[in-house]
């Protein structure tokens, strides 16, 4: 069978952007059906309908809470200090300078680079932006880019995908990523996959300054990681705080490059295992990032 035999994994429906399964195993079919209940997804698939609609303003939703979300009660929200969180980073381009670093981080990461298909597409740039947007960027960045991205075909392990349009058929690509091995095809992203990931992305905010520049950034940066991460995987979240204060100690990254830029202590460990390293009041905390109810 040649290329042009191959057949589609995925229909890509331009207008709604729902992803139609054609092929796959059972276990990516159900984790593409939870990131597409997910109500941050649902929300940017609803703004870019709209703006394409003409059906809804330019406005923003502004609180007086600094991460106030309750699970179930529709996702992140924009509010006054996010905003002032966002103008403290650097806006956009704050958030690019270690987006680019962090993706300059993984892509020498055998570990995470195995989800990264083409290091050519512009990374950094989508996901500043959508940081952007969703600290309430009021040009709308990320809703902006996905108005004009194409999408492309590509093929992996003898089947045909198409590049990503949001972040549910970017996680979907990464997951048929033909770096992959063919036993982890299709494959979510588990624990040690959202460690390293979070590992990594906060060393390079703490690379290009961050934590210097906006402590309070930072601060409320790893609670929104620490929600976003749950949706990839449900028993990340504990570790975002662990992963973020990893990066302090600057001898943990040379010890991490010593050893072929792999994290040894992460790497297939167990859920009990990882959660043994964490301090007791972390491991024992199923609240957190979130406000006591």
């Amino acid at each position: 069978m040649n290329q042009q035999e191959y057949p589609p994994i995925v229909q890509v429906d331009s207008f709604s952007h729902n992803i139609i399964m054609k092929y796959n195993s059972e276990s990516a079919q159900e984790q593409l059906d939870r990131l597409e209940e997910d109500a941050d997804i649902q929300q940017e698939a609803q703004r870019l309908a709209d703006i394409k609609l003409g059906t809804s303003p330019n406005t923003l939703a502004i609180e007086r809470n600094p991460f106030t979300l309750q699970k179930g009660t529709g996702g992140h929200r924009a509010n006054a200090t996010t905003l002032r969180l966002l103008d403290e980073i650097g806006g956009v381009e704050g958030i690019q300078n270690f987006t680019d670093a962090f993706y300059q981080l993984a892509f020498v990461d055998s570990h995470i680079d195995q989800f990264l298909r083409d290091h050519d597409d512009p990374h950094g740039a989508r996901f500043a932006s959508w940081i952007a947007e969703k600290f309430g960027d009021p040009t709308e960045p990320w809703t902006s880019e996905r108005q004009s991205r194409q999408v492309f075909p590509f093929h992996s392990h003898g089947h045909r995908l198409e590049t990503p349009h949001d972040r549910s058929s970017a996680h979907f690509a990464a997951w048929h990523s033909p770096k992959r091995s063919a036993d982890d095809f299709g494959e979510h992203f588990k624990l040690d996959d959202a460690r390293v990931w979070m590992r990594l992305h906060f060393a390079a905010l703490r690379q290009v300054g961050g934590f210097e520049r906006s402590p309070a950034f930072c601060d409320y940066y790893t609670k929104f990681i620490g929600h976003f991460v749950s949706i990839y995987e449900s028993t990340a979240t504990k570790f975002a705080r662990e992963s973020a204060r990893w990066s302090e100690n600057p001898q943990n990254m040379k010890d991490y490059i010593a050893k072929g830029r792999r994290m040894s202590d992460v790497i297939d460990a167990s859920y009990a295992t990882a959660l043994g390293s964490l301090p007791e009041h972390e491991a024992m905390d199923s609240s957190w990032p979130y406000p006591p109810t």
